[in-house]
């Protein structure tokens, strides 16, 4: 049901998007440390959703299907605010883009499997890509004036950031490619025999 706790956290990764957008667009140390603080609560929701969904006993087709459309919305709505306006430099740029290619990718694998029954579990390897990836964006929404407005001095938190994201861009390679490889041994083990009546 859409009332379940687990459900309702997992909407509010899609409602803190707007919040996020807004935060970044005044544009000062404050607002976007706070932005970073709404993406960090956001991502904990991902963990809380499931674990709570497996404890009351309230998994649901509903849930299964809207966890990972908010997290691919919140972390493709993140990386495009970013790129907007204009925080991203360009290797942190290309870097996000083959994640949003990835998440695609992978949308489309689960999608067709789907309609085989079949399953695309996820990867220990996917769930680093996720670790750095949420890390990663968290950095750079603060930015390096959250820093100074914490007092803890000159840290580089955009560069750690743009790193973390690099990182996260070549895990999302190797996973993403895990994910072809078996997708495609399902597509072509699923592909019926033609079959050739004699005239």
């Amino acid at each position: 049901m859409l009332t379940d706790l687990p459900n309702l956290l997992t909407l509010s990764r899609i409602g803190a998007i707007p919040l996020l957008a807004a935060l970044l667009a005044v544009r000062n140390p404050r607002t976007d440390l706070a932005a970073c603080l709404v993406f960090a609560a956001a991502g904990l929701t991902d963990y809380f959703d499931g674990r709570l969904a497996r404890q009351r006993a309230q998994l649901s087709d509903l849930g299964r299907m809207l966890d990972p459309i908010a997290d691919k919305l919140l972390v493709g709505a993140t990386l495009m605010l970013l790129a907007g306006g204009g925080r991203l430099p360009p290797i942190a740029l290309y870097a996000g883009v083959i994640i949003l290619l990835r998440e695609i990718l992978v949308s489309g694998l689960r999608e067709f499997l789907a309609g085989q029954r079949l399953g695309l579990p996820v990867t220990r390897l996917a769930k680093w890509k996720t670790g750095f990836q949420m890390g990663a964006l968290g950095a750079l929404l603060a930015g390096d004036g959250s820093a100074a407005l914490l007092g803890i001095g000159v840290v580089p938190v955009a560069a750690i950031g743009e790193a973390m994201l690099v990182v996260a861009a070549a895990l999302t390679l190797v996973s993403g490619w895990d994910y072809l490889t078996a997708g495609l041994r399902h597509a072509t083990a699923a592909a019926p025999a033609k079959v050739v009546v004699p005239r």
